[in-house]
């Protein structure tokens, strides 16, 4: 059953929404060399704290951080720990947040100081690609648009689109109905209806698109080691365009 939301309810949405853009500055203004991904994890759950709200990702399944902190050839669900990051990295966090009832869902890719012109390009294509999928997002598309935008995006510049993981609807629970693929064919898949909010996020490899998950069962890699990149946004379907709702109040809440 794919929820459609009311008004208010996308209200409330909207309200822990910011609140997960808000907790992405912190976890941005904490990124150095040196810094552990640890302390960003930590750092990022004391501020959700302090809006009595809480870290959607803690204790969810049994993951043990507040939010998902991978680098390089860790394309999602890196465990926060003693891991220092070190000038050329690219870090990719990963946060949720709960409260009155409803998730957020944030991603972004950002480099460790200066980063390699190859890794920068590999960033600022899944943000790109991102936003390609999202103009697919109106009342009477369908999510096999949206993966198809990005995965032509992607692939036309030589990237790896990753085929083990996906977007998904989100809303009372952290994953809902439907999935949301980055690959895909036009006209497949659910019919987007206004109203329903859907979490795009683009995740992207520098080669092959097989992943495998290491011996901690939850840090998800690039099989051949090389680096990826993820990017995502929890959205509104409406009747033209898609409302983004986890950016900042300076930012534009419309992409059409």
């Amino acid at each position: 059953m794919i929820a459609i939301r009311s008004e208010d309810e996308v209200k409330t949405l909207r309200s822990v929404c910011r609140l997960a853009a808000e907790a992405m500055e912190v976890a941005q203004k904490a990124i150095k060399p040196g810094v552990t991904t640890r302390q960003i994890s930590d750092r990022v759950q004391d501020y959700i704290e302090s809006r009595s709200a809480k870290a959607a990702f803690l204790g969810y399944n049994g993951f043990p951080g507040a939010i998902c902190v991978s680098v390089n050839e860790e394309v999602v669900h890196g465990i926060p720990g003693d891991r220092a990051l070190t000038e050329g990295d690219i870090v990719k966090l990963d946060v949720g947040t709960y409260k009155d009832g409803f998730y957020g869902d944030i991603a972004r890719s950002y480099p460790v100081g200066e980063i390699t012109p190859e890794a920068e390009a590999l960033v600022r294509t899944a943000e790109e690609a991102y936003f390609e999928g999202i103009r697919q997002v109106s009342a009477g598309n369908t999510v096999g648009d949206i993966g198809y935008a990005i995965q032509q995006y992607v692939e036309k510049r030589g990237y790896g689109v990753v085929r083990a993981l996906v977007g998904h609807g989100i809303g009372r629970k952290i994953h809902e109905d439907p999935q949301v693929p980055n690959f895909g064919s036009r006209g497949s898949g659910a019919r987007l209806r206004s109203g329903m909010v859907l979490a795009i996020e683009a995740m992207i490899t520098l080669g092959d698109w097989e992943v495998r998950v290491l011996g901690d069962n939850w840090t998800i890699v690039t099989a051949d080691g090389k680096l990826s990149a993820h990017y995502e946004n929890t959205c509104v379907v409406r009747k033209d365009s898609a409302e983004i709702l986890t950016l900042r109040g300076d930012e534009e809440f419309f992409c059409s």
